[in-house]
């Protein structure tokens, strides 16, 4: 039985890690959580009752680790979010077309840095195209975007 009880832990954490919605710049840490959480909630699901029982305790210990897990892991990443959007908003409304405006998170020692690379008007607006490098956990994503200046004056990235 707890054999079976550990094929299905580690069958509704693949499939709970398969249906996570694929975020750039959250995924990593968000899909640790949720697969380590589901883990830990499928195990001490386990340790209650016996049969369908503990079948179900298993599950919804599953579901439950997995929800709790996946939650913490975004938490970690808003900090990074943070710095990443306080950078940007810097590099495209002070710095000059190749200045770079850098961010690293003290806690999980993530950086990176946005570079404006071309500014222009178009009929309706100021617009910036600029270049955001990112180093997660030793990884480097770079992606290139633009962003046009609102009526309002906030910045919104196309």
């Amino acid at each position: 039985m707890k054999r079976c009880a550990l094929v299905m832990i580690a069958a509704l954490s693949a499939l709970l890690a398969a249906c996570t919605t694929f975020d750039p710049q959250a995924q990593p840490k968000q899909t640790a959580g949720t697969v380590l959480g589901a883990i830990g909630g499928g195990l001490l699901g386990a340790q209650v009752g016996d049969g369908a029982g503990q079948l179900a305790a298993t599950a919804a210990g599953t579901l439950i680790g997995a929800w709790i897990g996946g939650e913490v892991g975004k938490s970690l990443d808003r900090a990074d979010r943070l710095y990443a959007q306080q950078a940007t908003y810097t590099a495209l409304e002070h710095n000059p077309t190749g200045t770079a405006s850098t961010w690293r998170n003290p806690d999980t020692g993530n950086f990176g840095t946005v570079t404006p690379t071309r500014t222009y008007k178009t009929a309706e607006r100021d617009c910036r195209d600029f270049e955001q490098t990112v180093v997660v956990d030793g990884q480097q994503e770079t992606v290139i975007g633009t962003a046009c200046r609102e009526p309002d004056g906030t910045w919104r990235v196309l």
